[in-house]
């Protein structure tokens, strides 16, 4: 099985559980080793007093593509602390995309960082996730 394979094989796996990301209306538009990008669209019942992005929804999306992106080598892997800081608004009716990406990986700890951009690319969050594996696979396989 190539990295690559492991790592869709892994999201589907999770996804199938992942009611949280599914009623967000969430999706996965890419995922391999130590990576994920995922996106959804801001709906009205997603905005805050001030007419825009409420941050939770923000800081779900990008929490959501660091757990596709930990736990894509079929480990089960857990967040052990995130941090986000918000940078520029999301609007209603636009698409954010969040981009995680490995940035160290050793033992059972791992880094991610995840950007969080509009459709017109700008950065409207940073988002940094420290993983740590726990005992068990997504999928049964000889070999993790």
């Amino acid at each position: 099985m190539t990295p690559q394979e492991r790592a869709e094989r892994s999201a589907q796996a999770m996804w199938a559980d992942d009611t949280a990301s599914q009623q967000m209306g969430f999706v996965i538009d890419h995922v391999g080793p130590g990576t994920a990008t995922l996106s959804f669209t801001v709906e009205d019942r997603f905005l805050n007093g001030h007419g825009i992005c409420h941050g939770g929804f923000i800081f779900t999306l990008a929490d959501s593509a660091f757990a596709f992106a930990c736990n894509s080598y079929n480990t089960l892997v857990v967040a052990q602390e995130n941090s986000i800081t918000y940078l520029s608004p999301g609007q209603a009716g636009e698409r954010l995309i969040a981009t995680a990406v490995e940035a160290a990986r050793a033992g059972r700890s791992g880094v991610y960082d995840v950007t969080v951009t509009g459709e017109d690319g700008r950065k409207v969050a940073l988002f940094r996730g420290l993983s740590r594996q726990i005992s068990g696979q997504h999928f049964e396989e000889s070999e993790p």
